[in-house]
């Protein structure tokens, strides 16, 4: 992933940039034989919202806009943090929804820095990497920076 080696090969600090690059191969090692995971990320009005877009794909999930064919579902809005995003998100779910179904609710804290510093992203990638996969990666940042949203 040329953007992801863009991204890690910026940091001057020589033992974080080793330390960051470990931590993207190890996510990158596990998904490799992993089918890709079907995900629609939606804003608190049920648009889609592609702000999450490079970070899903880079952890093996594929953008779908019909949420009828996720398998994940995420609720991302800028500027809103997953305490305000509780309160409005019941209503906007249809139990029918794949995601649903099967408890593969998400919200996710505002990460919108993610894309120009080069930790954070990492950080939100492994967040990402959890949400997809749970019970291959667990980072311990749910409930911090993301949060299942059981119905």
């Amino acid at each position: 992933m040329s953007f992801l080696n863009a991204v890690i090969n910026n940091v001057e600090d020589e033992a974080l940039r080793e330390d960051l690059q470990e931590r993207v191969d190890i996510i990158l090692h596990k998904i490799k034989f992993m089918d890709k995971v079907p995900v629609t990320c939606l804003d608190t009005h049920n648009t889609p919202n592609g702000v999450l877009n490079v970070l899903i794909e880079c952890v093996g999930g594929e953008i779908v806009e019909i949420v009828q064919q996720a398998k994940v579902l995420i609720y991302h809005q800028t500027n809103m943090g997953i305490g305000q995003m509780m309160g409005l998100i019941p209503s906007l779910l249809e139990k029918e929804w794949p995601a649903v179904a099967y408890n593969r609710v998400y919200l996710m804290e505002d990460t919108s820095a993610f894309l120009s510093d080069p930790l954070s992203f990492v950080e939100a990638m492994e967040d990402m990497a959890e949400m997809l996969y749970p019970g291959y990666f667990i980072f311990g940042n749910e409930g911090k920076n993301w949060t299942t949203f059981a119905v």
